[in-house]
């Protein structure tokens, strides 16, 4: 089988939505009441606020008061109470048409003042509850001495507009409206502006839980005591597991890894039957993980221990094994293993991130809000690229923003390899070359997806 990329986009989504919505307890559980309010679900839980940001809210939020709460002053300057209505706030003093005011007490922002009779001005610093009676405020800078004067002093101030420099009651957020929808991604403003309605706790949808398996056995963990006297022949160490384990953990993912496998596929089976056949407390049927992500060991190779393994599974998986027109990354598995989704990348570091990127990650932010999609542009190319026909091509490269006078650019970092590591870490992009286009001259637009 083989299919192109946007259609491997389309099944993976596709098979993760079905999936979820099937398995009791799965992250999409009680997605169907969210927007009621707080709901008990095991896709919810209650969080800090100040732990909210980069989760997504599992229900509306309601505003329990007004923002600002009471009226305040936008400025340093004097309250006062406007009796006759006029165009505009004058930005200067004239005497001929300058009202004269008593000074009375200062008031400070958090104290609650005394009301202000007519004739009289009070100091009142940003942020300050207005006192009753008041309805505009001249800033300090257009007053006459343009300084706080002293309580029963006199200052002259301008024509000044009812409302000036005041901010209503109510007029950022009001009490009952719903300030931010369920689905949302929180944000730093997000944050802030639950704190400041007082809230504590915000209901966010629960972390998915992955299995991430790297397989082969020519690969050893950093650290191992195998290479304490440096690296073996023949052996490698294992990027793929703390690169992709960051990668999810970067989309908002709980990642957990199991003690290395050998390549036996007897053992990875055991494994991934286990992993995928957990037990509530209640005796139903809760697997522990919601994905199940295997790293090698699915092409066509002598030695392919993913593909054994799943040989071995019988009706306990639905896997297929497939091929996609685009490089890196065309070797994919997608299925189920005892009803949890399975994803099986390829062995190759940088085909393992690339698959991460193009399937994976915007499915996740299509069904569960999150991560946030990758950002991206056009830009033109600054060097002259090929690649083959009939395949998507993925490069890495280095992105270049507009700037004054300038276009935004892309150079590509490393070649087409799919072992390039270092490449991959210099890169802040992927550059998209679809499959109909063998050369692109310096120059070209491409579309480039920023890391």
């Amino acid at each position: 089988m083989r299919r192109t990329l946007a259609e491997h986009q389309r099944a993976v989504e596709q098979l993760l939505r079905e999936a979820w919505e099937l398995l009791p307890q799965s992250v999409l559980a009680g997605a169907s009441l969210l927007g009621e309010g707080p709901v008990p679900s095991p896709a919810i839980e209650l969080l800090p606020v100040g732990e909210s940001r980069g989760r997504v809210l599992a229900s509306e939020l309601v505003a329990p008061l007004d923002l600002p709460p009471f009226p305040n002053s936008q400025m340093d300057g004097y309250a006062i109470q406007v009796t006759d209505a006029i165009d505009d706030q004058s930005n200067t003093v004239d005497l001929d048409k300058s009202t004269t005011y008593l000074v009375a007490e200062t008031i400070a922002a958090g104290a609650v003042p005394a009301r202000l009779e007519a004739g009289f001005a009070a100091p009142i610093m940003t942020g300050a509850m207005m006192p009753a009676g008041a309805n505009a405020v001249v800033p300090i800078e257009k007053a006459l001495p343009a300084q706080f004067a002293a309580p029963w002093e006199k200052v002259a101030l301008p024509p000044t507009a009812v409302g000036s420099y005041v901010r209503v009651q109510g007029s950022d957020i009001q009490s009952g409206s719903t300030v931010i929808t369920a689905g949302t991604l929180l944000n730093s403003a997000h944050v802030g502006l639950a704190a400041a309605l007082g809230l504590t706790e915000l209901p966010v949808r629960r972390r998915l839980k992955a299995l991430l398996i790297s397989t082969g056995d020519e690969v050893l963990a950093p650290g191992d005591p195998a290479a304490a006297d440096g690296l073996p022949l023949g052996k490698i160490f294992d990027a793929n597991q703390a690169m992709l384990k960051a990668a999810l953990e970067q989309a908002q993912v709980e990642v957990f890894r199991p003690e290395r496998v050998s390549d036996d596929p007897a053992k990875l089976w055991q494994l991934m039957d286990a992993s995928t056949r957990s037990t509530g407390d209640d005796g139903a049927a809760v697997p522990a993980y919601d994905l199940l992500i295997t790293v090698g060991g699915i092409s066509a190779g002598a030695f392919e221990v993913v593909r054994q393994a799943i040989d071995l599974a019988g009706s306990s998986a639905a896997v297929d094994f497939l091929s996609v027109a685009m490089q890196p990354g065309g070797p994919q598995g997608l299925g189920t293993v005892n009803g949890v989704p399975f994803i099986g990348f390829p062995g190759n570091p940088v085909s393992s991130f690339v698959s991460l990127e193009m399937y994976l990650r915007p499915a996740l932010s299509a069904i569960v809000g999150v991560p946030a999609p990758r950002q991206r542009v056009v830009a033109a190319l600054e060097t002259a690229m090929s690649s083959p026909a009939g395949k998507h091509q993925l490069r890495r490269g280095i992105y270049s923003g507009p700037e004054y006078e300038s276009s935004p650019s892309v150079r590509q970092v490393g070649g087409e390899s799919s072992h390039l590591l270092g490449a991959l870490a210099n890169a802040n992009a992927l550059i998209h070359i679809p499959a109909g286009v063998t050369e692109l001259q310096a120059g070209a637009k491409v579309e480039v997806w920023l890391l």
